[in-house]
């Protein structure tokens, strides 16, 4: 891009992923000129969704893609409950009612879904998978944009936002050539929150948030979050909350994705870095068990824990990314790990004592084993590192039922509207359900392009 020669538009959207690109798609589809602002390389645009692979959505009879039904009445059941009821139940309501017309959308747009009863994935009445992930979804959805005439700009970011009241009167385009001021006619943030800024983090967990292990992409570090929050957006949300998932302590440090979740942990056995259980393996089973075992390992001392298993057990756990730590006794497999050998074998020794014969529970050791407890007896011997994993932030803006940003004295913004994880708190709170992120992306992109578009044409 050459300064001073952007071409004039009537939307501009800031961010990369799914929320972005079904707000610029919508804009375009509804008449507006569009351009799309996507601060990460080519190499890696998407944001989160690049991890994606498939979004909850409420239909009422059995469809291609989903086997059964999964009203709309459990589905907004299942977000209050995840919410602990700390949500816009308009907002919620209004994202279970419009994610029943996703599949058809996307599928217009050219995304492929798995077919349900294929096998190529547990059939699952709740979410609906993109065929290949969403990196396909991806890849699909931007060539749509640019046949459509979306300008959309890589490695550039939007800055020095100015409000007037609860209208944005100004921003700046920051690119490799510096800075261009840009008086838009409606812009949409999409720009998510801030977990991959330690910083930012840091008031609230302490060096812990150094040693969290970032899922996504290193540009979400919450310049416009914070900025408009300053600026007087109303938040929504709890500042430092954020989803944690346990992942493999050797993942990459940044964008490893869904790949690294640590998976098994009902099998065996967790212990700190002093090598003692800390928590009942067995006792988060549902679709938050992973999360629930990232803020586990993020109280624990150093942030690290290490899941054990024997042979037996890793038989059945599905084989991870990287290969676990291995060896044929107890003291070899603590030595490996850097663990205290006595501590392990103590805590081992303790485990196997305390499970009753014929039993799969334990009894007598805190903490207790509550289901699927067997001993650790056959080798060789499995160990593999954990660290928690950051996925998202929970804190973000409020928006109202046609996704524009809400001012703290309660006013809406004309022409500044919000949609994916910067305003997914307005329905998560500091929870997640699994498959809302992309669902919440898409649907609000879609109200908010379509709305941003009849702003900006009048």
């Amino acid at each position: 891009m050459i300064p001073d020669r952007i071409p004039p538009f009537d939307v501009l959207v800031i961010g990369g992923g799914i929320a972005a690109l079904c707000a610029a798609i919508a804009a375009r589809e509804a008449g507006a000129r569009v351009l799309l602002l996507e601060q990460a390389p080519r190499w890696q645009r998407g944001g989160n969704t690049r991890h994606s692979r498939n979004f909850r959505v409420a239909h009422a009879s059995p469809t291609p893609f989903s086997p059964g039904r999964y009203t709309e009445d459990e589905y907004l059941a299942e977000l209050a409950q995840a919410a602990n009821g700390r949500f816009d139940a308009t907002l919620a309501r209004l994202l279970v009612h419009r994610s029943a017309e996703l599949p058809g959308w996307l599928a217009g747009q050219g995304v492929p879904f798995q077919m349900a009863g294929d096998s190529a994935l547990p059939p699952s009445r709740r979410t609906v998978f993109c065929f290949g992930g969403g990196m396909v979804m991806l890849n699909i959805l931007y060539a749509r944009a640019e046949r459509l005439g979306v300008d959309v700009r890589y490695a550039t970011s939007a800055a020095a936002i100015r409000l007037e009241g609860a209208h944005l009167r100004t921003l700046e385009v920051q690119d490799i050539w510096g800075r261009q001021p840009v008086q838009p006619r409606a812009v949409i943030v999409c720009s998510g929150g801030y977990q991959a800024d330690p910083n930012r983090l840091r008031p609230y967990w302490g060096e812990a948030a150094d040693r969290f292990i970032i899922r996504g992409v290193p540009q979400v570090r919450g310049e416009i979050l914070f900025d408009l929050l300053d600026q007087g957006a109303a938040p929504v949300g709890e500042p430092g909350a954020c989803h944690l998932v346990a992942v493999d302590a050797r993942a990459p440090p940044v964008d490893g994705g869904i790949v690294t979740r640590v998976l098994g942990i009902p099998a065996g056995i967790v212990v700190d870095r002093t090598a003692r259980r800390f928590a009942d393996e067995a006792a988060d089973l549902g679709q938050n068990r992973y999360s629930a075992w990232g803020r586990k390992v993020a109280e624990c001392p150093g942030q690290a824990a290490h899941l054990l298993l024997d042979a037996t057990a890793e038989a059945v756990v599905r084989p991870p990314l990287l290969t676990p730590l291995h060896a044929t006794t107890i003291g070899g497999l603590a030595a490996a790990a850097g663990l205290d050998p006595a501590a392990l074998a103590a805590t081992v020794a303790a485990f196997n004592a305390a499970i009753p014969a014929g039993a799969t529970h334990t009894e007598g050791i805190t903490p207790a084993k509550t289901r699927w407890a067997r001993p650790i007896l056959t080798p060789p011997f499995a160990a593999i590192p954990i660290r928690p994993g950051i996925t998202f932030t929970c804190h973000g803006v409020k928006v109202d039922n046609t996704a524009r940003v809400v001012m703290a004295d309660g006013q809406a913004a004309a022409n500044l509207f919000a949609a994916g994880m910067i305003m997914a708190p307005n329905i998560l709170g500091t929870s997640y359900l699994a498959g809302a992120a992309v669902t919440i992306g898409a649907v609000f992109g879609r109200i908010a392009g379509a709305e941003a578009a009849r702003y900006a044409r009048g």
